[in-house]
């Protein structure tokens, strides 16, 4: 990215990829790293905490504690699988659903203000387990080659065009899908935390190394970083719902009869 002078001041370089890439705190020990074990670690107390003394008339606590779990159960994992074959996957559901959540919401959290997301490696360390997954239960449910069969020739359809569906098939769920997991959820936080340090840094340029003329329109990048923390907030908690709904949706249909 070029870099923008106005007037008085020293040149705002905008931020890039570069921002993403922090120093080591200590060794190779990098703040997303840390901010990973500390997301497992607030999840874990959290729920520990919240459901120790459960109540019959549930506290703030208590309440969200119930209503994540609830969502994950019913809304997700339910639906998505099914009925039948549902209940062994909650705890997964539910630990991606919490997991990737908190590590999204570190991005709009004062001082943290990194969405560790944001990183591609987490996202794919993440998207490789449901891989595992969800084709270690269609192997598990179908046999090898009967999997093979479930994914890549659907029933209804005239034989001829199995030349054609097969390997879309086989690259769409063995390639396309997982693949497509990992990049939705790093992009939205990427573009996100890029889009939130443009208008600060900006904004913080202009107050303070513009020339007079330039200083008012500060209010106005603040005011637009104001407002985007409450976009990005909206869509961290979707892409958090939308990582751990497509691996539900993704074990469902490994599961399913019929494709």
């Amino acid at each position: 990215m070029g870099a923008l002078m106005l007037a008085e001041g020293g040149t705002f370089q905008p931020p890039g990829a570069d921002s993403f890439f922090l120093p080591p705190i200590a060794g190779g020990v990098t703040k997303p790293m840390v901010l990973v074990i500390a997301s497992a670690i607030i999840v874990g107390a959290y729920f520990l905490i919240a459901t120790r003394n459960l109540k019959l008339v549930p506290g703030k606590g208590q309440f969200v504690a119930e209503f994540a779990y609830e969502f994950s159960r019913n809304k997700i994992a339910r639906e998505q699988i099914g009925a039948k074959d549902f209940r062994p996957f909650v705890p997964l559901i539910f630990a991606l659903f919490t997991f990737v959540l908190v590590n999204n919401l570190f991005g709009i959290i004062p001082i943290i203000q990194f969405p560790t997301m944001s990183k591609i490696g987490f996202p794919i360390a993440l998207a490789a387990v449901v891989y595992l997954v969800f084709h270690g239960v269609g192997f598990a449910r179908h046999g090898f080659l009967g999997y093979f069969k479930h994914i890549m020739f659907p029933p209804g359809v005239p034989k001829p065009i199995y030349i054609l569906l097969a390997p879309i098939e086989f690259l769409q769920k063995f390639i396309a899908q997982p693949a497509a997991l990992a990049v939705r959820v790093f992009a939205a936080m990427f573009a996100g935390h890029l889009i939130l340090l443009v208008f600060t840094l900006g904004g913080e340029y202009l107050l303070m190394e513009a020339s007079v003329a330039f200083k008012p329109i500060s209010v106005v990048a603040f005011a637009f970083a104001i407002a985007l923390t409450f976009v990005e907030a909206l869509i961290q908690v979707l892409q958090a719902y939308i990582f751990a709904l497509l691996t539900a949706n993704f074990i469902g249909a490994a599961l399913a009869e019929g494709h």
